[in-house]
């Protein structure tokens, strides 16, 4: 193993290669090239193959990430994938957008003097490389079960569910309201982080797995809960969180004001050829305007970015914390400021300002970071007389999402939600108070990253084929 692993003792950490920001900002494509063999095997031999692998504990899927690393290093790719594939539906979608500097690359034990392994890339690397080779196949059951599972929500904790369901035998059904499944993959998260054909290949393999897609259908307008449970043997709720959060405030209501997802699924529906007509009208097109960005998510960073490609006049992003303290991945802010986002730190807005009915600016006070709060992180307080206005066209609204009002929407109203709103579960289970309906993903655990949704979705497979079978129990005995 020395002579090939260990090896960031004598080779420094390396990305694949950027396209260059001019030619970046005119386009949708995704942003790094692709790593060359000898390149991603090197950056694959720096993994130190920790005894207590730091990389692997912080990966919310336990990714066995030194072992398809060493596998990468010796050209074993294949089998690379298959350790890779083994713990994560989505290799290749997380490699591109998971926050790997705040997860397994952060807690790599080389990262403090030598920087980390470039683990993301080498993810990206085997996955899609599996795929160009054919190794990557639909799900496939070994028996054919009778019971069916009932899927609410195509994303990314829906599909994970669905695909260890349907290895199991069993037959399974997703319900999506949106024309292609996939969810914020599909329309949330902007090409030039994650290309959609990613996704769609992804969507097609299962359907050949036979995992049977209802698109176009909304739970409450075309089929109540009440109605798939009816249907079904169990069912899975992982619609993830859709509703905006809102500033409120003076002027909130002028034109102009829009929310982060509205804007980033014309953005993406019109990327994708279809016909969006709030943005060709202008309404979330960024094209000649002023934008501003309130907000310092990955949301944020997905719409500055986004607004610069559309041709934005200047793009601004208003955090009220400093840089060290924004939410969003470190990544993603360095690639907004080398693409020309101006970072405006420390700014809380308060109101908007119009003129004849549209906005033209947004009214913010300067902050300063004071005493810890109970959670341990600085509380943000104002400083008198530091009013000031940023102009504006176009203010996009990225302030995080909240839960629907599900147990209304479903006509289900003995769906228990706790008082954020997020379904209710017994945590050992995953299962609601409504006997065989289950949930998981972000309408639990409130918005989050992908990776952890695929966990969810992953784990609940497992509840539920073990309550499947539980239930089939009584049954076989009788039969006996």
């Amino acid at each position: 193993m020395a002579d090939r692993m260990l090896q960031f003792v004598r080779l420094s950490q390396a990305q694949p290669e950027k396209r260059g920001v001019g030619e970046r900002r005119k386009d949708f494509g995704e942003i790094y090239r692709e790593f060359e063999p000898a390149a991603a095997a090197q950056q694959a031999s720096r993994c130190s193959q920790c005894g207590v692998p730091f990389c692997q504990v912080h990966c919310p899927l336990s990714n066995n990430i030194p072992d398809w690393l060493k596998l990468t290093a010796e050209g074993r790719l294949e089998e690379a994938y298959e350790v890779a594939s083994a713990t994560n539906t989505f290799p290749e979608i997380c490699g591109r957008i998971c926050p790997q500097d705040r997860l397994c690359e952060g807690n790599c034990v080389i990262e403090k003097g030598f920087e980390s392994v470039t683990i993301g890339a080498v993810e990206k690397y085997i996955a899609d490389t599996a795929w160009e080779r054919g190794w990557v196949t639909a799900p496939r059951a070994k028996a054919e079960l009778r019971q069916s599972v009932g899927i609410i929500g195509a994303g990314p904790a829906g599909l994970a569910a669905a695909e260890r369901l349907r290895s199991r035998g069993y037959q399974v059904h997703v319900y999506d309201r949106h024309d292609r499944a996939g969810g914020l993959m599909i329309y949330g998260i902007p090409n030039f982080k994650l290309e959609k054909e990613v996704v769609v290949r992804r969507w097609r393999s299962f359907e050949q797995g036979g995992i049977r897609f209802h698109l176009n259908c909304a739970i409450g307008r075309d089929v109540t809960l009440p109605e798939l449970r009816e249907r079904h043997d169990a069912v899975f709720i992982a619609t993830g969180v859709y509703k905006a959060r809102d500033i409120g405030g003076e002027g909130a209501g002028l034109e102009g004001i829009v929310p982060a997802l509205d804007y980033l699924i014309a953005s993406n529906r019109d990327n994708l050829g279809d016909t969006v007509p709030e943005f060709a009208s202008g309404a979330l097109n960024a094209a000649g305007k002023r934008v501003v960005v309130l907000g310092g998510g990955d949301t944020a960073m997905d719409c500055v970015r986004t607004a610069v490609r559309q041709g934005a006049a200047s793009v601004t992003c208003m955090y009220r914390r400093d840089k060290a303290n924004m939410p969003g991945s470190m990544r993603e802010v360095a690639n907004a400021e080398e693409e020309g986002v101006e970072f405006m730190w420390l700014a809380a807005p308060e109101g908007f300002e119009g003129a004849d009915g549209h906005v033209s600016g947004v009214r913010a006070v300067r902050m300063h970071l004071g005493l810890p709060d109970a959670t341990g992180r600085q509380q943000v307080v104002p400083i008198k007389g530091s009013g000031f206005t940023q102009g504006c066209d176009l203010a996009i609204k990225a302030l995080g999402f909240d839960p629907e009002d599900l147990p209304a929407m479903f006509g289900e109203k003995a769906l228990t939600v706790t008082r954020w709103g997020t379904v209710k579960v017994d945590h050992r289970t995953m299962m609601t108070d409504l006997p065989g309906v289950f949930a998981g993903g972000d309408i639990v655990r409130g918005a989050s990253l992908v990776v952890w949704a695929i966990r969810d979705g992953r784990d609940a497979a497992e509840r539920i084929d073990a309550y499947l079978k539980e239930q089939a129990a009584p049954a076989a005995v009788a039969a006996e």
